[in-house]
């Protein structure tokens, strides 16, 4: 039995100031299975981090509608704050306060109100490997550590969704391999619903249960895993996979 919609998505599309014309995101529907591992491939600009950055409520899209949870999103309509709090988004780009490990790791729980909560933030900051960190100022940590104290501090609040742009871009294996074991942990240990998106195929070989590939603003293919690499529907898919330059 497949699991239940968290995300349906209808005709997505994003104008920015400046621009001629919207990016029509998503043509048609795309839907997102709760506790499934969702990841976006495509090359720099083809709007895989405005997708994300729709699916996390950052930013409204112009034309078409989002429904998360059965709430309804779109230019007109934000969901309440309470949903919006069940969706955790991750920068490419760390942003850490000047303070230590565990400060940062506890920042989400604080500003939330949650309080004595110092086992779960010990056993985040455990899970991406950086105890040995908790006090350490995240200004002498490497780009690998602290992007993994920035994915301890999304996943100590457990979020129902957690987006990932481009989550270990310009890292070394052991950093990768630290990331994807506690995407993957989350996602069969709890149930989390994982949205990722990355230019590495291999990466998305990896870790998705379902893929689309994003080209000029647009989602050309979604499907599942299997499908979108043994026998993709478009050709520019079959393309993107070989490695032919198709930008």
């Amino acid at each position: 039995m497949s699991n239940p919609i968290i995300y349906h998505l209808h005709d997505i599309a994003k104008s920015y100031r400046g621009r001629s014309t919207p990016a029509v995101l998503v043509p048609g529907v795309m839907e997102i299975r709760r506790g499934e591992i969702c990841v976006i491939v495509g090359p720099s600009g083809a709007g895989k981090s405005t997708l994300l950055r729709i699916l996390g409520m950052i930013e409204p899209p112009t034309a078409g509608w989002l429904m998360f949870d059965n709430q309804r999103y779109d230019a007109n309509t934000q969901p309440a704050l309470s949903y919006r709090r069940r969706v955790v988004y991750l920068f490419q780009r760390p942003l850490l306060l000047s303070q230590s490990v565990y400060d940062n790791v506890n920042y989400g729980l604080r500003v939330r109100g949650i309080k004595d909560e110092q086992n779960r933030v010990q056993r985040a900051i455990a899970q991406v490997g950086l105890q040995h960190l908790t006090h350490a100022n995240t200004r002498t940590l490497s780009g690998g550590e602290a992007q993994r104290v920035a994915l301890a501090r999304a996943l100590v609040i457990e979020p129902d969704i957690l987006l990932l742009d481009e989550p270990t871009a310009n890292l070394d294996p052991a950093n990768v391999e630290v990331i994807e074991r506690v995407i993957r942990e989350r996602n069969q240990q709890q149930g989390m619903t994982i949205v990722l998106v990355t230019h590495n195929l291999f990466q998305a070989r990896r870790l998705a249960q379902q893929v689309g590939l994003m080209l000029d603003g647009k989602l050309i293919e979604y499907a599942r895993a299997s499908a979108f690499f043994e026998s993709p529907v478009d050709p520019r898919t079959s393309a993107f996979i070989r490695g032919d330059m198709i930008f």
